[in-house]
């Protein structure tokens, strides 16, 4: 029988976790787009943006029907971060809204409260999405999970 010598210590307590799913499903009611948030210890790239887009790849966000997926991309130990939109949403807020959203979640996560950050920046994500594309009832369907996406 193996026993581990050391304990791996969650990335989120249950109630960050907690944190951030609500935000994912608050900004996913009002809107068609998706947010997925991967988080992860350490970055395997040098550039987060580059892994950010494997990682958006991976989870077949490029599948939503008007191409709308968000993903909020987080290595933790290497304090790097990344938010990728999909070409539908990208179109319609351009670059310079991606650069505000990662200066409003480096404010949080310079504080120490990761799991505010991401929340808020899921939040704020989500106007966008619901501007741009909102919820239509009896079409609209959850293509994606809203759970959090754990790496190595």
């Amino acid at each position: 029988m193996a026993f581990p010598l050391f304990k791996k210590k969650p990335l989120f307590n249950e109630a960050q976790q907690q944190l951030i799913v609500a935000a994912i499903q608050a900004a996913e009611k009002c809107t068609s787009g998706e947010v997925r948030v991967y988080v992860e210890s350490r970055c395997r790239y040098v550039d987060p943006l580059d892994r950010a887009a494997e990682v958006f790849a991976a989870l077949k966000m490029h599948n939503t029907a008007a191409r709308n997926g968000v993903l909020v991309y987080v290595a933790l130990k290497d304090r790097q971060l990344a938010i990728l939109g999909d070409q539908g949403i990208h179109q319609k807020v351009g670059q310079e809204f991606w650069n505000q959203q990662v200066r409003h979640i480096l404010s949080h996560f310079n504080k120490s409260d990761y799991a505010g950050g991401i929340a808020s920046i899921v939040t704020d994500i989500g106007h966008a999405l619901e501007t741009h594309f909102p919820f239509q009832r009896g079409t609209d369907t959850n293509e994606l999970p809203d759970d959090i996406v754990f790496g190595k």
